[in-house]
């Protein structure tokens, strides 16, 4: 392997700011904004979804309309089909 040509591994803090949950795993991320967690400082990146708050994982299911998509066009231009 040559040297130096590999980025650096480190722990690095992942914040989901939606769950408000703290993820610190190993990456080669790189960023300017540090973190005091658990006593160390880390690299910090802040995350807007992840598995503790992304619904496929959490079992949260979004209600979908009932109506279909043919019901729904002849619910906003059924009334252009009037004859007169």
């Amino acid at each position: 392997m040559r040297k130096d040509i590999h980025p650096a591994y480190q722990k690095v803090l992942f914040h989901d700011t939606n769950a408000d949950t703290y993820f610190l795993i190993g990456s080669t991320i790189q960023t300017k904004q540090t973190k005091e967690y658990q006593g160390q400082v880390y690299p910090y990146v802040t995350l807007d979804i992840s598995s503790a708050s992304h619904p496929f994982y959490t079992g949260e299911q979004r209600q979908a309309s009932n109506e279909g998509r043919v019901a729904s066009f002849n619910k906003r231009f059924g009334r252009f089909n009037r004859k007169a």
